[in-house]
């Protein structure tokens, strides 16, 4: 969820050289959500990979296409996840360039059996904040550790699940291209049924251990202490979840009711989301065995705990 903005955007359309063979170009769609707006990254110099077109957007899409330089081509198209912010703007790219769309999945690919049935089951679908991309398809599905590769350059592919079901981070060499799984300037949402704090917390814990240099994260600026911003992240979640458990020590409540409790200096159009984030800590509590349903796992469920 969000935490604070920087002083400075950068400014829409308008290609930015991060690193070698490595450019940025910010897409038109701020929000509480997304920031200054989406990052659409160009990878390569001359055979491009350019990874979440994003929103559907006509300026967006002519500003990726001036990126392209005379001597230039798309010849990849890769997406972090079908969220509304990062997916549509790919089968457009796809048809004027020619070059194929690569992800993980559709946009139900990835998830958990639990997830499947809380989807099915659920009388209450609270979703994703950015929206879901439900028409999105890739031409070419990849498998965990795929490599893609194109005109000198190799990218890794790493199904990391949690933010969204067919979440993948997209690995160049000791970077990584993180989509909304980490961000510099704010904690992922994690929106069961799409979103996993079981996943997330394990895929956190994959890209720390793979010690990387550089995160380029879907929104917001690169986080060069790459390693220091995961494990804060995973600190924070530890400490939402230990008072979560605090709170329902002192009585059984459902995620609206814990959501009011826990972020009392939230605004109230943020109070959604925070309540779908105590929801997805809930759910993985439950799978530890930390806590309880009184009824069957749903959206409105009322928990207890098992702690003493």
């Amino acid at each position: 969820m969000p935490q604070h903005t920087p002083d400075i955007a950068p400014t829409p359309g308008l290609p930015v050289t991060l690193a070698p063979g490595l450019r940025c170009i910010l897409a038109p769609n701020p929000s509480s959500m997304t920031l200054h707006g989406t990052n659409t990254y160009l990878v390569g110099s001359k055979g491009l990979a350019v990874i979440d077109p994003g929103p559907a957007d006509p300026a967006h899409l002519a500003a990726i296409r001036a990126a392209v330089g005379p001597d230039q081509h798309i010849s990849h198209i890769l997406v972090t996840h079908a969220h509304l912010d990062h997916s549509p703007l790919a089968r457009p790219l796809a048809t004027l360039t020619g070059a194929p769309v690569l992800a993980y999945g559709d946009a139900t690919a990835g998830r958990s059996a639990l997830m499947q049935e809380l989807a099915a089951t659920s009388r209450q679908d609270i979703g994703g904040g950015e929206g879901v991309d439900a028409g999105f398809a890739p031409d070419i599905c990849l498998a965990d550790e795929e490599i893609v590769q194109g005109d000198n350059w190799s990218i890794a592919a790493l199904w990391t699940p949690g933010h969204f079901g067919n979440h993948m981070c997209f690995a160049i060499g000791d970077a990584i291209l993180t989509g909304d799984l980490v961000m510099g300037w704010a904690t992922s949402l994690i929106s069961p049924p799409d979103g996993d704090m079981s996943d997330y917390m394990a895929s956190c814990r994959r890209l720390s251990a793979r010690r990387p240099h550089t995160l380029y994260p879907g929104h917001g600026a690169p986080v060069t202490q790459a390693v220091a911003r995961i494990e804060q992240i995973l600190a924070h979640r530890l400490t939402r979840e230990t008072a979560i458990i605090q709170a329902l020590k002192r009585g059984p409540a459902d995620a609206r009711t814990l959501a009011a409790i826990l972020y009392q200096d939230t605004p109230a159009t943020l109070l959604p989301a925070a309540t779908r984030s105590v929801l997805a800590h809930l759910i993985d509590l439950t799978q530890q065995n930390r806590i309880f349903p009184q009824s069957a796992l749903r959206m409105d469920a009322v928990f207890e705990s098992h702690e003493i």
